[in-house]
Protein backbone atom coordinates (compact mmCIF):
# COMPACT_ATOMS: atom_id res chain seq x y z
CA UNK A 1 0.00 0.00 0.00
CA UNK A 2 1.21 3.04 -1.11
CA UNK A 3 2.05 5.88 1.81
CA UNK A 4 -0.20 8.52 2.61
CA UNK A 5 1.12 12.48 2.18
CA UNK A 6 2.19 14.03 5.88
CA UNK A 7 -0.22 16.96 4.84
CA UNK A 8 -3.46 17.12 2.33
CA UNK A 9 -2.21 18.24 -0.78
CA UNK A 10 -5.61 19.68 -1.54
CA UNK A 11 -5.00 22.72 0.74
CA UNK A 12 -1.76 23.56 -0.58
CA UNK A 13 -1.20 26.61 -3.09
CA UNK A 14 1.78 27.26 -5.19
CA UNK A 15 0.78 30.29 -6.30
CA UNK A 16 0.49 31.35 -2.34
CA UNK A 17 4.30 31.91 -1.29
CA UNK A 18 5.15 32.55 2.13
CA UNK A 19 8.40 32.91 2.10
CA UNK A 20 10.28 33.77 -1.18
CA UNK A 21 13.52 31.86 -1.99
CA UNK A 22 15.87 34.43 -0.98
CA UNK A 23 13.56 34.89 2.27
CA UNK A 24 14.40 31.55 2.67
CA UNK A 25 18.32 31.51 1.86
CA UNK A 26 18.49 34.78 4.12
CA UNK A 27 17.34 32.22 7.34
CA UNK A 28 19.59 29.25 5.91
CA UNK A 29 23.36 28.97 5.59
CA UNK A 30 23.03 26.94 2.25
CA UNK A 31 24.09 29.73 -0.47
CA UNK A 32 25.02 28.85 -4.34
CA UNK A 33 24.45 25.55 -5.81
CA UNK A 34 22.94 24.29 -2.38
CA UNK A 35 20.04 26.66 -1.76
CA UNK A 36 17.70 24.06 -3.13
CA UNK A 37 14.31 25.63 -2.42
CA UNK A 38 12.23 27.92 -4.45
CA UNK A 39 9.55 28.88 -2.21
CA UNK A 40 7.37 27.55 0.99
CA UNK A 41 3.87 27.51 0.69
CA UNK A 42 2.82 26.57 4.08
CA UNK A 43 3.49 26.54 7.67
CA UNK A 44 1.60 25.59 10.20
CA UNK A 45 2.82 25.97 13.94
CA UNK A 46 0.28 24.35 15.43
CA UNK A 47 1.02 21.00 13.51
CA UNK A 48 4.80 21.82 13.27
CA UNK A 49 4.21 21.32 9.62
CA UNK A 50 5.69 22.83 6.49
CA UNK A 51 5.51 22.43 2.25
CA UNK A 52 7.98 23.98 -0.20
CA UNK A 53 8.70 23.89 -3.68
CA UNK A 54 11.28 23.29 -5.98
CA UNK A 55 11.74 23.26 -9.43
CA UNK A 56 13.77 21.00 -11.55
CA UNK A 57 15.15 22.71 -14.43
CA UNK A 58 16.73 20.61 -17.50
CA UNK A 59 20.06 23.65 -17.29
CA UNK A 60 20.86 22.82 -13.53
CA UNK A 61 24.63 21.92 -12.86
CA UNK A 62 24.03 17.93 -12.27
CA UNK A 63 22.38 17.76 -15.17
CA UNK A 64 25.36 17.43 -17.19
CA UNK A 65 26.74 14.63 -15.43
CA UNK A 66 23.50 12.61 -13.87
CA UNK A 67 23.24 10.97 -16.11
CA UNK A 68 24.42 12.30 -18.92
CA UNK A 69 21.93 12.47 -21.79
CA UNK A 70 18.95 11.60 -19.53
CA UNK A 71 19.38 13.71 -16.46
CA UNK A 72 17.73 12.37 -13.54
CA UNK A 73 17.47 14.43 -10.31
CA UNK A 74 20.18 12.90 -7.52
CA UNK A 75 18.27 11.46 -4.61
CA UNK A 76 20.89 13.78 -2.40
CA UNK A 77 19.19 16.35 -3.58
CA UNK A 78 15.94 15.44 -2.57
CA UNK A 79 17.44 14.62 0.70
CA UNK A 80 18.95 17.90 1.01
CA UNK A 81 15.93 19.72 0.09
CA UNK A 82 13.86 17.99 2.84
CA UNK A 83 16.52 18.72 5.15
CA UNK A 84 16.35 22.42 4.30
CA UNK A 85 12.90 22.62 4.52
CA UNK A 86 12.98 20.68 8.04
CA UNK A 87 15.76 23.14 9.20
CA UNK A 88 13.74 26.22 8.09
CA UNK A 89 10.44 25.44 9.46
CA UNK A 90 12.07 24.59 12.81
CA UNK A 91 14.19 27.66 12.69
CA UNK A 92 10.75 29.72 12.39
CA UNK A 93 8.68 27.66 15.14
CA UNK A 94 11.40 27.04 17.46
CA UNK A 95 14.51 30.21 16.60
CA UNK A 96 17.40 30.33 18.05
CA UNK A 97 20.11 33.17 17.42
CA UNK A 98 23.09 32.62 16.09
CA UNK A 99 22.73 29.04 15.47
CA UNK A 100 22.06 26.72 12.47
CA UNK A 101 20.63 23.12 11.64
CA UNK A 102 22.64 20.59 9.91
CA UNK A 103 22.41 16.88 9.47
CA UNK A 104 22.22 14.18 12.70
CA UNK A 105 20.96 11.71 11.04
CA UNK A 106 18.92 10.05 8.12
CA UNK A 107 16.62 7.16 8.40
CA UNK A 108 14.12 5.32 6.42
CA UNK A 109 14.34 6.82 3.45
CA UNK A 110 12.97 5.34 0.09
CA UNK A 111 13.10 6.43 -3.33
CA UNK A 112 10.20 5.90 -5.06
CA UNK A 113 10.63 6.85 -8.42
CA UNK A 114 12.49 9.14 -10.97
CA UNK A 115 12.67 12.99 -11.44
CA UNK A 116 13.46 14.21 -14.60
CA UNK A 117 13.49 18.08 -15.32
CA UNK A 118 11.86 19.96 -16.25
CA UNK A 119 9.57 19.19 -12.73
CA UNK A 120 8.15 20.83 -9.73
CA UNK A 121 8.20 18.89 -6.30
CA UNK A 122 6.55 20.02 -3.49
CA UNK A 123 8.31 18.90 -0.26
CA UNK A 124 6.72 18.27 2.75
CA UNK A 125 7.86 18.15 6.51
CA UNK A 126 6.34 17.30 9.98
CA UNK A 127 7.37 17.52 13.42
CA UNK A 128 8.02 14.43 15.15
CA UNK A 129 10.04 15.71 18.17
CA UNK A 130 12.03 19.35 19.13
CA UNK A 131 14.42 19.96 21.60
CA UNK A 132 16.80 22.51 22.32
CA UNK A 133 19.65 21.30 19.88
CA UNK A 134 17.92 18.65 17.84
CA UNK A 135 14.81 17.97 15.53
CA UNK A 136 13.12 15.00 14.01
CA UNK A 137 11.12 15.55 11.44
CA UNK A 138 9.10 13.15 8.47
CA UNK A 139 9.42 14.41 5.09
CA UNK A 140 7.99 13.53 1.52
CA UNK A 141 9.04 14.88 -1.73
CA UNK A 142 5.75 14.92 -4.35
CA UNK A 143 5.89 14.52 -8.06
CA UNK A 144 2.34 15.29 -10.00
CA UNK A 145 0.43 14.26 -6.48
CA UNK A 146 2.82 10.83 -5.95
CA UNK A 147 5.43 10.72 -3.11
CA UNK A 148 8.54 9.87 -4.73
CA UNK A 149 10.83 10.52 -1.38
CA UNK A 150 10.26 9.78 2.26
CA UNK A 151 12.53 10.30 5.55
CA UNK A 152 13.48 11.20 8.26
CA UNK A 153 15.71 13.40 9.03
CA UNK A 154 17.33 14.55 12.32
CA UNK A 155 18.69 17.76 12.51
CA UNK A 156 21.14 19.27 15.14
CA UNK A 157 21.56 22.95 15.99
CA UNK A 158 25.36 24.16 15.98
CA UNK A 159 26.66 27.54 17.10
CA UNK A 160 27.24 29.64 14.15
CA UNK A 161 30.60 31.25 13.74
CA UNK A 162 31.32 34.80 13.18
CA UNK A 163 31.28 35.90 9.43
Amino acid sequence: MPPVPLLDTATLDCSRVLYSREQIYQALPQKFEFAQLDAIIHVDRENITAAAYRDIRPDEWWCRGHMPGNPLFPGILMLESAAQLSAFCLGLLFPQENSFMAFGAIDKVKFRDSVVPPARLIFLARGVEHRSRRFICDTQALLNGNIVFEGTITGMRFKASPP
